[in-house]
């Protein structure tokens, strides 16, 4: 799915900080694909985010929520094709 899609959002269905990327993606334009981990929702894990862009695992949240400031995640949605 992360290779067939420019933004994809992997979350567990308990994640609260899934809202909060999503709607900022959302308000830049980009169009996430949402996909629920629901095998995982039992786990131990409290949250479980996974951001994808173009292919790639964007691999902390602190990285997605920062990159509107220092541009990084403008220049990975334009190199994906999503800007």
């Amino acid at each position: 799915m992360a290779s067939k899609n420019i933004v994809v959002i992997f979350n567990k269905n308990t994640c609260c900080m899934c809202h909060a990327i999503k709607r900022l993606l959302c308000g830049m334009g980009v169009n996430p694909t949402h996909a629920l981990f629901s095998l995982l929702a039992n786990s131990s894990s409290p949250s479980l985010l996974l951001v994808f862009i173009g292919g790639k695992l964007v691999r902390s949240m602190d990285s997605i929520m920062a990159a509107p400031i220092n541009d990084i995640l403008v220049l990975l949605l334009k190199e994906a094709g999503a800007l």
